[in-house]
């Protein structure tokens, strides 16, 4: 019978996996678990696959060149998610081993947290219930509607295709900027990235993280905003120069930031922008929510089930290069 190992921590595993999905894969196949409580390194996870087909990898674990290199049983390197940029992609292309990844199964879980954030950043949420915490009144200030405001959006994958309906539907103007995408839903104006940054109230950012798109919002990205919009990151850490946009943050250049993702440790937002009074951030919970985590777990069961056929799974992200398939 062929193994399987799941790098998730026990945790992770609850919150990214799920029972039900972990079970239908133990019906499939034998799984090996790590129960650390630290995430595997290069040499653990190559000492717990010693004798596995299909690693099947959690955000916080690095798949590198020498894992592929020391493992030559292995076939497959399966990420519960889309982002594969903790796997070696040229090196297990070299190697043999298939790459894949699942889709995009929390795409509503991230537009519902994006809505709450452009509220909570509009009517003072955060600040106000913070200052009701410690006991004091919060001073009383005049929010924002996002109805008859406008908001650009960064990018036009996914996330954006399901968010832009509902920010119009709310009563927002939609303006995207996206040179590889059409824009053909007549409620949503297309802009070049200079021109959205220019007119949008909130300014959401999308994008896919690449070389191209890297410090994409840089200064002169920020110099562009109103000084009264606010900035929300829902894509990666990658895309934001995060000096720049601490210092028109200090600076009260924009109104404020909301944040899911940063430049730290596990894609989250960096401590010195989430402390500041003006910025909301969330630890990388956009797509934590049951029917996220458990869309995307079953994703990779189905791709099990496929693999097992003899069968290249839609996730695949380098079948040409597959050669280790018996």
């Amino acid at each position: 019978m062929s193994r399987r190992l799941l790098t998730h921590l026990p945790q992770a595993r609850r919150q990214y996996y799920g029972a039900r999905a972990l079970g239908r894969l133990q019906e499939l196949a034998e799984v090996v678990l790590h129960e650390g409580d630290a995430p595997l390194d290069p040499q653990g996870l190559i000492a717990m696959a010693r004798d596995v087909d299909f690693i099947i990898a959690d955000r916080a674990t690095a798949v590198p060149a020498m894992v592929f290199e020391s493992l030559p049983k292995l076939r497959v390197v399966m990420r519960s998610a889309i982002d594969i940029r903790n796997i070696d992609q040229a090196a297990a292309s070299r190697a043999g081993v298939l790459v894949t990844h699942a889709d995009a199964g929390f795409v509503p879980s991230v537009v519902e947290l994006t809505v709450g954030l452009l509220v909570d950043l509009s009517r003072g949420i955060t600040r106000a219930a913070t200052l009701y915490h410690r006991g004091e009144k919060p001073e009383i200030r005049v929010g924002r509607q996002l109805s008859g405001s406008t908001a650009g959006i960064v990018g036009y994958g996914r996330i954006s295709r399901a968010l832009a309906p509902v920010l119009a539907a709310l009563g927002m103007k939609v303006l995207v900027s996206d040179p590889y995408a059409q824009v053909d839903d007549r409620r949503f104006e297309k802009r070049d990235l200079p021109a959205l940054l220019a007119e949008a109230d909130y300014v959401i950012c999308l994008a896919i993280a690449n070389e191209e798109t890297e410090n994409l919002m840089n200064t002169a990205a920020f110099d562009r905003m109103k000084p009264d919009a606010f900035f929300v990151n829902m894509s990666r850490g990658n895309l934001v120069d995060e000096a720049a946009l601490l210092q028109v943050l200090t600076g009260s250049r924009i109104a404020g930031a909301a944040m899911d993702v940063g430049r730290a440790a596990d894609q989250m937002p960096s401590p010195e922008l989430g402390r500041l009074a003006n910025v909301i951030a969330t630890p990388h919970i956009g797509g934590l929510t049951p029917p996220a985590s458990e869309s995307q777990a079953f994703d990779t069961v189905r791709q099990v089930e496929a693999l097992m056929k003899g069968e290249v799974p839609p996730g695949a992200a380098n079948p040409n290069d597959w050669t280790r398939r018996a």
